[in-house]
């Protein structure tokens, strides 16, 4: 059985003294009876900071973004050799707001992807669909085209220690939520994505669902075959919800 997995993604909010208070909830609530493994994703800016609020708990740091370049002269980027090195396990990677707002291809995607490999940390690879290629019926075939993105730019190995988040956009802060069917048929679609190339990695990859997922319907998402857990996005703020959320992976 694969091991449930919940990350919380900040974006762009917090000061040092909310996140403080929300690392400091998040670990007396979530520390017992958890059985998934969990992690968080501040701003860049606070990584040190919850790294430090983190470091006697079982919590992972999580980073939002990465460049796929590992120094030089990129004024305003972060490398993935910077996120190792103040504790950074997992690194989001096409999260849609990246491709939406600024202008993230396929091609950025893979090459973000492959960095945060080569540097022995976990990548999340961010995909799904838009209300109008969901309407359109052309949901599958996107994520499809998302998928091959980073396929072909590797091996049959490729997704092996790596997490594969579906993020339906047409319910990233909308408060709609797709059906747990609806999730489960596009989970089951990735995995079977993955199986093509490496059956042995298809069974163990986590799949992650990412669409406004709060503690109302956690439990009922996570009853789903290939639902392995969560990308959670404006309920991670809030340390009490988040952890209801992690314990419904269990």
């Amino acid at each position: 059985m694969r091991q449930g997995l919940v990350i919380g993604n900040w974006k762009m909010n917090g000061s040092d003294e909310s996140i403080r208070e929300l690392v400091s909830g998040l670990v007396a609530e979530a520390a017992d009876s958890v059985q998934a493994t969990v992690a968080v994703c501040p701003p860049f800016i606070y990584l040190t900071t919850v790294a430090k609020l983190l470091a006697d708990s079982a919590i992972e740091l999580g980073a939002q973004n990465c460049s796929a370049e590992s120094s030089g002269a990129y004024t305003g980027e972060v490398s993935v050799e910077m996120l190792a090195d103040v504790g950074s396990r997992y690194v989001l990677v096409g999260h849609s707001e990246r491709r939406a707002l600024f202008g993230e291809t396929d091609q950025d995607v893979g090459s973000k992807f492959l960095a945060v490999k080569a540097a022995d940390l976990t990548p999340v690879l961010c995909v799904g669909e838009d209300l109008a290629q969901r309407e359109a019926g052309d949901a599958l075939s996107v994520i499809e085209s998302q998928l091959n993105a980073v396929a072909g730019m590797s091996d049959a190995n490729v997704f092996d220690s790596a997490v594969i988040a579906y993020e339906p956009v047409w319910a990233i802060g909308t408060g709609k939520t797709a059906s747990p069917e609806q999730a489960q048929e596009v989970h089951q679609f990735i995995r079977a994505f993955v199986e093509k190339t490496n059956a042995q990695v298809a069974a163990k990859v986590q799949i992650l669902y990412g669409g406004s997922v709060k503690a109302s319907n956690a439990e009922e998402l996570f009853s789903q075959r290939d639902i392995d857990g969560a990308l959670v996005g404006g309920a991670a703020l809030n340390a009490v919800e988040f952890a209801t959320i992690c314990k419904a992976t269990s």
